[in-house]
Parts: structure tokens; sequence; C-alpha cells
């Protein structure tokens, strides 16, 4: 097993997953006036995301990298799109959810992708695999919640 490999896809994950932090604050407050049920649900995955941050950090270093603490390039496009899209949407809060969702299957198929590598270590793949299933919960619920808003 390649530990440079496994640092490198450990560090996508983070930026990744600060991309989540980060789309996450730019939605904050956009639905809840008309969706306040969901408030809950989106708040647990805020928390989610921040736990797995700090697994990731902890793991990079456990194997010996630096944590590459940022976001995405293609996460920054992906905000820029949301702001356009706010901008022209006739119902702000239903757009706000369709991007929560978007971004959410987004980071599933990257952890999914992450671990059909075969190049992460069986520690790596026990967290990996733990925060697929915690995003995959956390993304059907509100997606089940989406629909019925």
């Amino acid at each position: 097993m390649n530990n440079d490999k496994t640092i490198s896809i450990l560090n996508d994950l983070l930026n990744i997953t600060n991309d989540r932090i980060a789309g996450f604050a730019k939605v904050a407050g956009k639905a809840w006036e008309n969706y306040n049920d969901l408030r809950p649900a989106y708040d647990d995955m805020v928390a989610e995301a921040w736990d797995m941050k700090e697994e990731l950090i902890d793991l990079i270093q456990s194997k010996g990298g630096n944590p590459d603490d940022q976001t995405s390039i293609s996460g920054a496009f992906h905000r820029a799109w949301i702001d356009i899209k706010d901008t022209f949407a006739s119902d702000k809060a239903e757009s706000t959810l369709e991007n929560v969702v978007f971004g959410e299957k987004a980071a599933i198929d990257a952890f999914q992708n992450a671990l059909n590598s075969g190049e992460l270590c069986r520690e790596s793949e026990a967290v990996i695999g733990k925060h697929l299933q915690q995003l995959s919960v956390s993304y059907n619920k509100f997606k089940v919640l989406e629909k019925i808003s």
C-alpha cells in the first residue's frame, strides 16, 4: 500500500469535507423560514461534517501526512453557481434544498470512489466507510424531507 497515495486520497476527501462545510455556511438560513422542519436534519449534517473533518485530519497526520485544510476549486465553482442560481430562482428556499442534496450526492460519490480505489489501508477504509455510511444516511433523510416539504 502506497502511503503517499493514501494521504493524497485522504486530503482530497478533506477538501471535499471542507467544501461541504463552506457550502453549508453559504446556504445557512436560506430555507428555514419556509422549511423549519428541515433545520434539525441540516444542523446534524453540519455537525457531522465538522466531526468528519477532524477525523480526516487525525488520520492524515497518523499516516505522516500534512492535512491540506483547504476547499477544492470545483467546490468554489459550485458555491458560485449556487449564488447565480439563487439570484434567478423563483423559490430560493427550494433551490437551496436542491443544492444541499446535490452537494451531498457529490460527496457520497467521492467517498465511494475513494473506497473503490484500492489505495487505502485498512484503517483508512474503516474510517472512510463509516463516513460514507453517515453521508448516505443524512443524504437519504434530507432527500426524503426535501420531497415532502
